[in-house]
């Protein structure tokens, strides 16, 4: 009889120790349970958002480092990227969807900061550290997507767009930096329940509760960065090019289980 195939042996897991990892969109949500996780996994993390004082206070906590951000200004981008030595992993998760309007109904001012803040300013800060994330050897550049850069619904054409814009962006770099020691990966969830998303949207706290009416366990930002840990320490030559995550409930974005 042939001797069996002996299998092959699995590599170990890329752990965070002695890697800095830059998270935007820190201060609450899926940036803040994201630079929770990669404390815990032993990543140096450096928070980053606008809201100094709820990064500080996070920062305490899990024993990261704070610094204020705008992605959308270039003189914070600038100030930023000359106070990091070093940089292995940035994650970019700032963002969000400032109105539900129709097309018909569109108010320019929104889709201005929602591209702004979703596409311009990843592009931005990505630009700033990209020399930093190939210096490192084994660079990791994460985007934090969407389910709305992958599928188009009605009243969302604001941030589906920069959505869009994200995930084309995740790609092209992907082509760019093909045989580069950086990985790019993207993250989408679908419906995530967090304490901003839906009010900044809705401006609205009886509109965003109703966006998760009935829903059993929509996902939580904990969901999200549990995700984002696993992805940053596969081996660095596994590379997850994109992986999307959605509540058991929600089977598309217009078919939701609703009790």
């Amino acid at each position: 009889m042939p001797s069996p195939i002996a299998p092959q042996s699995v590599a170990p897991s890329f752990r965070g120790e002695g890697r800095v990892a830059v998270v935007t969109g820190a201060s609450s949500g899926i940036g803040a349970a994201t630079a929770t996780r990669l404390a815990a996994e032993g990543f140096d993390v450096v928070l980053a958002a606008r809201r100094l004082d709820r990064l500080t206070a996070l920062a305490e906590r899990i024993g990261g480092r704070a610094v204020q951000l705008d992605v959308t200004d270039a003189a914070s981008v600038a100030a930023f990227t000359a106070g990091l030595d070093r940089v292995d992993v940035l994650v970019n998760n700032a963002g969000g969807a400032f109105d539900a309007a129709p097309v018909a109904e569109a108010d320019l001012d929104s889709w201005q900061r929602t591209y702004d803040v979703n596409v311009l300013g990843t592009v931005r800060l990505t630009k700033a550290l990209l020399p930093a994330l190939r210096a490192s050897g084994a660079g990791d550049l994460l985007f934090v997507g969407s389910t709305a850069g992958l599928i188009s619904y009605e009243g969302g054409a604001s941030y589906t767009a920069a959505k869009h814009g994200v995930h084309t962006l995740a790609e092209t770099l992907r082509l760019e930096l093909v045989g580069e020691p950086v990985r790019v990966i993207e993250i989408a969830p679908g419906m995530v329940r967090t304490e901003e998303f839906s009010l900044n949207r809705t401006q609205s706290q009886d509109l965003a509760d109703a966006v998760y009416r009935g829903v059993r366990e929509p996902l939580v930002a904990e969901d999200v960065a549990d995700c984002i840990a696993w992805a940053l320490t596969r081996p660095h030559h596994v590379n997850v090019d994109l992986l999307v995550l959605r509540p058991r409930a929600q089977a598309a974005q217009h078919k939701v289980a609703r009790e």
